[in-house]
């Protein structure tokens, strides 16, 4: 680089830095201010000769996580300390320690959590990324903020990821999805949430993303002057009775409208509420509840509201500090409209989260839903069993989860996730309540105990001292807290039942003159076709192994002959059994190409998403059925790409023109005369297809269908769909996944 190039860079460093401080949400001592300048230059020193792919210093790097820090997430100085340095430990030669003197053990400690997180341990028996995501999970334990500098480092990470290798982009962008997004989501950082969703769709789904940000573009105009119409009719009643309000309009991301279209199978133009309105009013603490309400009676005055669809988040708050007050109405031109309601303060909270929620609770004794959720969390770290995949997929399901609202004989309010039973309730009160649980009662009345709970029910627990769980209670909870304690108590158990079962065959086994050793324990393993040493003892200990069965064992091993010719008859059978499970190669599989040398390999194609040539594939490989193949917008492809991003194959098709593939249509529309005949018509008549199999119903007026048909490729496939569509009377085509 030039001279006048340095210097230009040095300048935009320096008018960076000094953005960092103006933008920081909390106000900044002079003390504060020395700290973030300390961390400022150390950085700056330490990662002078390091540049991003995309050419420019790293320094920025740094600079803009703790921009985010300081402003979307609004920590104060020592975090924005340590998320200039989150970098410098992992890759110049600086240490922890040389951090804690420098700065204090504070900002080493979190600078540790962050360096922590980056350094993964290549396991290749687990998941890599489950395990780092695990250990990214542990680091809650110990400071939340490591957490919420993290979310500021991969958004900036999502920002300017352009200049990167195709295949990093999709893993990259796939984690975010698959954990990041739901992680700001439950810390309450929807901001960044939404962003993070944005560009995670953005990279795994390019064409989708570019296809609905051209729409938006389209249609704001429109969006603009219907917002207007709604807010001209509001203010003036709002002026009138003395509100201080602010009204804007929020659109919907990008993100949630793919999701809807998914969801409700519908197109972009099909997808009604794309927008919100959020009124943010002034008020004192007292005051608040009071002004939600009484803009509620304003808007609703104009605008009539759907009553299933009010959301009272100011009476009972989100477990993630969000209050407001959700109203769908509707509005001119026969569309529903969301309005928010909030206040400052509560609109603070849902834009900064954590940090807003802390900084209005005032060193209240009453625990927060987030404390809460940081407390359950602990108690699930604390089980080491849990599989690292199994331990992301459980946490990562009750991340997202939404909340009902449940309460105890005494009138006290709890939140679970959507779908929890009584059971789980039991368990959330307290692990031992749960344990002991012989039965409960919701709202007076005595329920299973996998009675699924509506937010408003009241739960009673009965307890028994002499209760324990069964396996059966794995099927009657959801939550992660209740499961890992029942696998706990069972293997517990399992574990003295089995010590007990050892003692017992052992005895057993000597009255038949059987001497007890490794090798018998193995035999008697493969005769009762178990699995392990554990499980035979405990089907001893609980009696499932009767006296004539171990006579039969020792009747065959005293007989070597037939014992011999045993195993011959098992060895060949296993040859079978390998036969059957054996990936089945598909007859012309030259068709698809893998990996960067374009290799011709064996695969099979996934059931979950039937991809056929022309589709945007990849290759997975599996542990015992080789590679299959997964459309790029699979429902499990995020996951997959996020927790074995090392199995991942890049793969395209080559030739399509020599095999058959089958995809079905589902076909839903009025039933109008003639349909049917039109139908099979347009399907045999016009295209290179043949209809494999065809079931047409009608009931009371709506036309239902749905077609198999064989087709070469994808483009024949979209032709058939477009002519489809335009029959009279036929209103949505699909194609149908299996999940």
């Amino acid at each position: 680089m030039t001279e006048i190039d340095i210097e230009k860079e040095n300048k935009a460093i320096a008018q960076e830095y000094k953005e960092l401080l103006r933008i920081s949400y909390q106000t900044l001592s002079p003390t504060d201010k020395k700290l973030i300048r300390k961390a400022f230059d150390v950085a700056v020193d330490a990662h002078k000769e390091q540049r991003r792919k995309s050419g420019e210093a790293y320094i920025f790097h740094p600079i803009a996580v703790a921009k985010i820090v300081a402003s979307e997430i609004g920590l104060g100085a020592t975090s924005i300390a340590a998320a200039l340095l989150h970098d410098v430990v992992e890759d110049t030669p600086i240490t922890v320690e040389d951090i804690e003197r420098l700065f204090n053990p504070k900002v080493a400690q979190l600078v540790e959590g962050l360096t922590k997180i980056s350094l993964v341990q290549k396991d290749l028996n687990a998941s890599m990324q489950a395990e780092n995501f695990r250990k990214m999970i542990l680091t809650l334990n110990d400071d939340v903020r490591v957490i919420l500098i993290k979310l500021a480092d991969r958004l900036h990470n999502m920002q300017t990821m352009d200049s990167m290798a195709e295949y990093k982009q999709t893993k990259i962008a796939s984690e975010t999805l698959y954990i990041y997004a739901p992680l700001a989501h439950r810390l309450g950082l929807y901001n960044i949430k939404t962003k993070l969703e944005d560009l995670g769709l953005k990279y795994t789904e390019p064409a989708v993303y570019d296809d609905i940000v051209s729409k938006i573009r389209e249609t704001k105009e429109e969006q603009d002057a219907y917002i207007k119409d709604i807010s001209d009719v509001l203010k003036k009643s709002l002026d009138n009775e003395g509100v201080d309000y602010i009204i804007k309009g929020r659109p919907k991301s990008i993100y949630s409208i793919r999701r809807k279209m998914r969801a409700q199978n519908v197109t972009f133009d099909e997808v009604y509420d794309k927008f919100a309105l959020r009124i943010v009013y002034k008020a004192s603490p007292q005051e608040e509840k009071f002004i939600a309400w009484k803009i509620y009676s304003i808007v609703t005055d104009h605008y009539r509201p759907s009553p299933s669809r009010l959301r009272d988040w100011i009476s009972s708050p989100k477990s993630t500090g969000y209050e407001a007050l959700h109203i769908t109405v509707m509005g001119p031109k026969g569309r529903w409209v969301e309005v928010q309601v909030r206040s400052e303060r509560m609109d603070e909270i849902a834009e900064k989260g954590y940090a807003a929620h802390y900084k209005y609770k005032n060193g209240a004794s009453e625990e927060s839903g987030l404390d809460v959720w940081l407390n359950l969390l602990r108690e699930a770290l604390e089980n080491p069993e849990t599989n690292a995949v199994d331990f992301v997929e459980d946490f990562k399901m009750n991340l997202y989860s939404k909340e009902i609202f449940i309460f105890t004989p005494k009138g006290e309010i709890k939140s679970l996730p959507k779908g929890a039973t009584s059971l789980d309730f039991a368990f959330s009160i307290h692990s031992e309540i749960g344990i002991k649980t012989r039965g409960t009662r919701v709202n007076g009345r005595l329920v299973p105990l996998n009675y699924e709970l509506k937010s408003g029910d009241q739960v009673e627990v009965i307890t028994s001292p002499n209760q324990k769980p069964t396996v059966n209670w794995l099927e009657y909870v959801t939550t992660s807290r209740a499961k890992n304690k029942i696998k706990n108590v069972l293997n517990e158990n399992t574990k003295k039942i089995a010590e007990e079962g050892k003692e017992l065959l052992v005895r057993k086994l000597k009255h038949l003159k059987v001497t007890f050793n490794e090798q018998v324990t193995n035999e008697l393993v493969n005769f009762f076709k178990l699995k392990t040493s554990l499980d035979l003892f405990y089907r001893v200990g609980i009696g499932a192994i009767e006296n004539q069965q171990l006579k039969d064992f020792a009747a065959q091993k005293s007989n070597s002959f037939i014992n011999f010719f045993k195993n011959k008859i098992k060895r060949t059978k296993d040859t079978a059994d390998e036969d059957i499970h054996k990936p089945v190669i598909s007859s012309n599989y030259d068709m698809l190409v893998f990996g960067t040398e374009h290799d011709k390999l064996d695969y099979k194609l996934s059931q979950c998403c039937n991809p056929i040539p022309g589709d945007d594939v990849f290759g997975f490989v599996t542990i015992n059925e080789g590679i299959k193949v997964h459309k790029k917008d699979c429902p499990n492809a995020i996951g997959m790409q996020s927790n074995y991003a090392y199995r991942i194959m890049s793969a395209k098709w080559i030739d399509s023109s020599q095999e058959e593939f089958k995809a079905i249509i589902n076909i839903t529309g009025m039933d109008v005369l003639g349909l049917t005949n039109q139908l099979t018509k347009v399907i045999s008549n016009n295209m290179s297809v043949n209809i494999q199999s065809i079931s047409l119903s009608t009931d009371a007026g709506i036309f239902h269908g749905q077609v198999a048909v064989i087709v070469k490729n994808n483009t024949i496939l979209k032709k058939m769909i477009s002519a489809i569509k335009k029959i009279d009377g036929v209103d949505k085509v699909t194609r149908e996944y299996r999940t």
